[in-house]
């Protein structure tokens, strides 16, 4: 069965804090009717620290798409290889085992994707097959993890590499001061993630049964609203609401494979704020402790978008990962509102 590596994750050297978010807030938007409201949900995130790929003075600019796109370019191209070689480390594999390169991100746009430049420059082989994801936003995360589920289980001995590429920084958007856009400025950090899944051997998930599922009449709750200017990001105030609805789907996943989702040994869920993890706890009767990982991720780095559910991951292999045979689950939450789901056991291979 195919199983889920370490990830190794990257964030960029630049920080701001929930302090200095605060005070931006205060002092760009002084006038703004709603600016209290603004300042508790952002407190209320528990973001304590983000990290960004440019100095805060420059996000704070907005110098048009065209340079924006080429800056997310450029970083990309930059901080995404090293990331990969640390995760290909860490499953003892070389480009040359790998079959599929799956690449989510939602912050820039390139095509060819960046997986035919990744192709070339770190010497993959020209057979590898690549599966570009760019519309399922922070639900990519668990979204990658289940397509190369689905690949190595096609092809049981094949290996598949996941790559996450967030710069949500670059989608900042001075104009938009809707209370759900100037939250969103104080939730989101740039972060880059990649992980193998091994078709045969390796230590991690060993991914077992995948599944989605979409809230009916919602594809308007998160959503990109393009324009000249670039993406600017609608969130709805129903957002927060959603575990409800989406914990059952996560037992049914669960049932079907003979498990309760709400006795399982780990949990590596996508945090898109605290209102998500607390009501998960509450619907699946989980106590809050099982997010742990979940909610460190959106403690140090903010909402890292689709790199957030293998940042999650990579936090249970530094606590030194579970007791073979474990079971857990795995999920991912964005537009649509989709959740992509996985159920697997640790695996130890010593």
């Amino acid at each position: 069965m195919a199983t889920l590596c370490r990830p190794s994750v990257s964030v960029p050297e630049n920080v701001i804090t929930m302090e200095e978010t605060l005070e931006l807030a205060r002092t760009r938007h002084a006038d703004h009717p709603q600016l209290p409201l603004a300042l508790r949900l952002i407190e209320n995130t528990g973001v304590r620290t983000r990290h960004i790929v440019q100095p805060i003075e420059e996000t704070l600019k907005h110098p048009g798409f065209e340079e924006r796109n080429k800056l997310y370019e450029a970083e990309a191209k930059a901080r995404v290889p090293a990331v990969i070689q640390r995760a290909l480390d860490d499953a003892e594999l070389l480009t040359s085992d790998i079959d599929v390169i799956v690449y989510v991100s939602c912050t820039g746009f390139m095509m060819p994707s960046l997986t035919a430049w990744l192709i070339n420059e770190m010497d993959f082989a020209s057979t590898t097959r690549q599966l570009p994801i760019a519309q399922l936003g922070c639900a990519a995360g668990g979204a990658a993890i289940n397509r190369a589920h689905d690949f190595c289980t096609a092809y049981p001995e094949a290996n598949a590499l996941i790559v996450a590429c967030e710069f949500c920084s670059l989608c900042y958007q001075p104009t938009d001061l809707g209370v759900g856009s100037l939250l969103s400025n104080g939730l989101f950090g740039d972060g880059i993630a990649a992980a193998v899944v091994r078709g045969q051997g390796g230590t991690g998930v060993r991914l077992q049964r995948n599944g989605s599922y979409l809230i009916p009449k919602t594809e308007d709750w998160i959503a990109y609203d393009v324009r000249a200017t670039g993406f600017h990001f609608l969130l709805d105030k129903r957002v927060p609401t959603t575990m409800e609805p989406l914990a059952p789907a996560l037992q049914d996943l669960a049932g079907t494979h003979g498990w309760d989702a709400s006795a399982l040994d780990f949990y590596v869920i996508h945090a898109g704020g605290p209102r998500i993890l607390d009501d998960l706890s509450k619907f699946l009767k989980v106590e809050p402790r099982a997010f742990r990982f979940s909610r460190s991720t959106l403690t140090e780095y903010g909402n890292i978008a689709s790199a957030v559910v293998l940042d999650a991951l990579r936090r249970l292999f530094d606590e030194g990962g579970a007791e073979n045979g474990a079971r857990g689950l795995l999920a991912g939450f964005g537009p649509g509102i989709t959740a992509e789901m996985t159920v697997g056991s640790w695996v130890r291979r010593d």
